[in-house]
């Protein structure tokens, strides 16, 4: 469904959660979130939304999760689920239609081993952007990562598949795709110049239904990050 405008403190909370439907406590622009919208699109289920100001969170939506994450899942029963790699393996589980986990618990924690090894990725592509916006020498970072893309970029070499689990996306693709998505609007697209595999695997994903449903365009990216990096993240913008 449609998303709506950010809940900020002071706003009142939603109503309950719809029978049939599953409630996402999200943010518009935020990679993690990205993880868990992707699975629900991508297995077809019943979804409503409800934003929420990172910088000026609700107190009733720190009653559901202390720790203040999105995503954050909520079922009609109350049941409350947080973390990315938890609320999509949740999903998984609970609607077993379109299974995105393989059932062999070794594949299955391969891909798990897979996602927590690029949770070491991540830091560089906050890191480069923004010791380039203080004029830093970020050459060794930048080396790093390229050496990191290198990396995903022999493991699909050796598997000889499309995606990172096989010829069809599992679920270790979506938890990977948002941040590769952020690529061109971070200007770290050419890091992929010389990883044929990996960029041929960007593409591909681009073709997926539940990619395509949770893209942001690149003048909203552009727009959110400049008011994040002026001090006034902006979560609304574009709508």
């Amino acid at each position: 469904m449609s998303t709506e405008k950010c809940f900020a403190k002071g706003s009142a909370a939603p109503g309950p959660v719809p029978k049939g439907h599953i409630r996402i406590y999200s943010m518009r622009l935020c990679p993690f979130a990205q993880r868990a919208r992707l699975v629900l699109n991508a297995k077809g289920i019943k979804y409503h939304t409800v934003n929420i100001n990172l910088s000026d969170k609700p107190d009733w939506f720190l009653e559901k999760n202390p720790l203040g994450l999105v995503p954050t899942l909520e079922t009609p029963a109350g049941e409350v689920i947080y973390e990315s790699l938890i609320t999509c393996e949740y999903l998984d589980e609970v609607y077993p239609e379109k299974k995105l986990l393989p059932a062999p618990p070794f594949a299955k924690a391969q891909q798990k081993m897979m996602v927590e090894s690029f949770s070491k990725v991540m830091p560089y592509l906050y890191k480069i952007p923004a010791g380039r916006l203080k004029d830093q020498d970020v050459s060794g970072l930048e080396a790093e990562l390229k050496e990191k893309f290198a990396k995903l970029n022999q493991d699909l070499v050796k598997k000889k598949t499309k995606f990172f689990g096989g010829d069809t996306i599992t679920l270790v693709d979506y938890m990977l795709w948002p941040f590769f998505e952020r690529l061109e609007v971070l200007e770290l697209q050419n890091f992929l110049d010389d990883t044929p595999e990996l960029k041929k695997w960007t593409q591909r994903m681009l073709e997926d239904p539940a990619v395509k449903a949770t893209m942001t365009s690149l003048d909203t990216f552009k727009a959110f990050y400049k008011s994040y990096n002026d001090g006034k993240p902006d979560y609304d913008c574009g709508l």
